[in-house]
């Protein structure tokens, strides 16, 4: 899991990001080899220390055009911006001033090196001053902190994207933006701005769009997919108001209207239905489920079908008065037919139980784990909630992912979720103390709720491990684990997801040596 700040394509502050935190399922060893999906957390020179450290990586790259589109759209009439090839697979993003027909040719990349480039993200701007972009980092002291950040130039009207380094000095405990960027409005708009973004070795197709632009300064949104899987269709998003035309806007649930947990102190917990030996029986998970009730927990998140767990845990749900938090996972496999996520839709059309369900989580951290982009998620996602719908399910879907993905990635994803799913780890944090934990998560959330206009934040994941190597001043113990779950409870338990019930001694040990021990169990009449 990675810590929930905004450090693009570096793990920044006082301490160690963390890595995928997927939940392994599958009822073949294919998809039940768990270890390949609770992999190491981090960078690839992650280290779980004690004490105060920054983690920081060099991200190199020539400067590119910024949001390099491909070959000009032939339209009526034509729009008037500058085009030139493109380089590198990042969305084409373009204002379409007048009315009239567009067409985007398919365009065709091959990348033979990764490469890390300036990328873009987008967000919704008030008349007046606005900000965003840069890194941001919590500290608990003074610290110095060198990172990596995406910034544009302006040379004979041509704007470039470069990636920059900068050393910063944190004077004291706190939490600060460095490198952000501004742009000044008259009215309310979208602004594009850079990110860094990198691309792995492949070949990147973006399809062919028509579009019919019906009004003015129409935002057109055209991502590219990744070969290395299944391409879904290629959506094109409405980027202000008012909504885009039918022909363009993906699929809604239809009957999602309000906010998600509780107004207490406990809302779900995560579950897992299998052991390293195998699934549990159905007696094993009623028992199980039985505790989950009685400990006041009122759903449970299950992270896909693993072990016929819809069945069992669903059973046992409707025994004990709980609601599930549904799950599709996208592992290794991809996005497309035959894959663990596609055998996750059939499963859950299959079972139809909707009254049981409460949220259907498509993907968890399924962009962070590199398993696909943003653009092919929200693809996934939307055909996947056009499946659902299909098959009489009403309520609302979304993804899960650290912060920082979903930061980086608001212009492909914000669209197609009904609300916006988050993992917020304070411990993977590093810089954070278990008493500090609730706050910390608290001000994440924030975050979270304001980046999708009009579309509520969740917290999907959350907790303290009781056993483990210390992550900075984060030090697993019997002791921090209540006081970190205590203050998550006071603060915002109601709007989190706890991970987990149980311990996961199907998991590897991780890096902390702390991924088995996430258990609330024996704590958990304590807050």
């Amino acid at each position: 899991m990675k810590a929930g700040l905004l450090a693009v394509a570096a793990a920044m502050a006082a301490g160690v990001s963390a890595k995928s935190h997927g939940h392994g399922h599958g009822h073949d060893h294919r998809r039940h080899a768990h270890e390949i999906f609770h992999a190491e957390r981090g960078l690839a020179n992650e280290t779980c220390v004690a004490g105060c450290t920054t983690i920081y990586s060099t991200i190199y790259g020539e400067a590119t055009l910024y949001n390099a589109p491909p070959p000009p759209p032939t339209s009526t009439p034509a729009p008037t911006s500058t085009y030139a090839p493109a380089t590198v697979p990042t969305p084409y993003v373009t204002t379409c001033p007048t009315t009239g027909v567009y067409t985007f040719p398919a365009t065709t990349l091959t990348i033979t090196e990764e490469v890390t480039v300036c990328g873009a993200a987008s967000t919704t701007c008030t008349p007046g001053t606005n900000t965003a972009g840069g890194v941001t980092t919590v500290v608990e002291t003074s610290t110095t902190v060198v990172c990596p950040y995406a910034t544009t130039t302006v040379s004979g009207g041509v704007t470039t994207s470069t990636i920059l380094t900068t050393t910063y000095v944190c004077p004291s405990a706190g939490t600060y933006t460095i490198a952000p960027v501004t742009t000044v409005v008259s009215k309310e708009t979208i602004w594009v701005y850079p990110t860094v973004a990198s691309y792995p070795v492949g070949t990147y197709t973006q399809p062919e769009v028509i579009e019919t632009v019906t009004e003015t300064d129409y935002v057109i949104f055209c991502p590219y997919t990744s070969s290395a899987a299944p391409a879904p269709p290629a959506p094109t998003y409405k980027a202000s108001p008012p909504p885009p035309p039918a022909s363009s806007s993906p699929p809604s649930t239809g009957g999602y209207t309000g906010g998600l947990g509780t107004s207490g102190k406990k809302w779900a917990v995560t579950y897992s239905p299998f052991t390293s030996a195998g699934c549990k029986d159905a007696a094993t998970v009623a028992s199980e489920i039985q505790q989950i009730a009685a400990a006041g927990y009122s759903s449970v998140r299950v992270y896909a079908s693993v072990c016929s767990g819809l069945e069992t845990v669903g059973a046992a749900c409707e025994t004990y008065g709980l609601k599930i938090i549904a799950g599709v996972f996208i592992d290794n496999t991809g996005i497309g037919g035959g894959s663990g996520a596609a055998e996750d839709v059939s499963a859950l059309i299959a079972w139809a139980k909707w009254s049981l369900v409460e949220l259907i989580v498509i993907g968890n951290e399924a962009i962070f784990g590199g398993f696909v982009s943003g653009s092919e998620l929200a693809g996934f996602i939307s055909s996947t909630k056009a499946s659902l719908k299909a098959a009489g399910y009403t309520g609302p879907c979304t993804t899960a992912e650290p912060l920082d993905i979903l930061q980086a990635n608001t212009g492909a994803l914000c669209a197609v979720l009904d609300l916006v799913g988050a993992n917020i780890h304070p411990f993977f944090n590093g810089g954070i103390l278990p008493a500090n934990a609730g706050p910390f998560v608290a001000e994440q959330l924030g975050l979270v709720d304001a980046l999708c206009e009009g579309k509520t934040g969740i917290n999907l994941e959350t907790g303290w491990p009781s056993q483990g190597n210390p992550n900075g001043v984060s030090v697993p113990s019997p002791a921090n684990q209540l006081t970190a779950l205590v203050s998550i409870s006071e603060t915002c338990g109601g709007k989190s997801v706890v991970l987990s019930f149980f311990d996961d001694l199907w998991k590897a040990p991780g890096s902390c040596g702390c991924e088995t021990s996430f258990g609330i169990q024996e704590i958990a009449g304590k807050f």
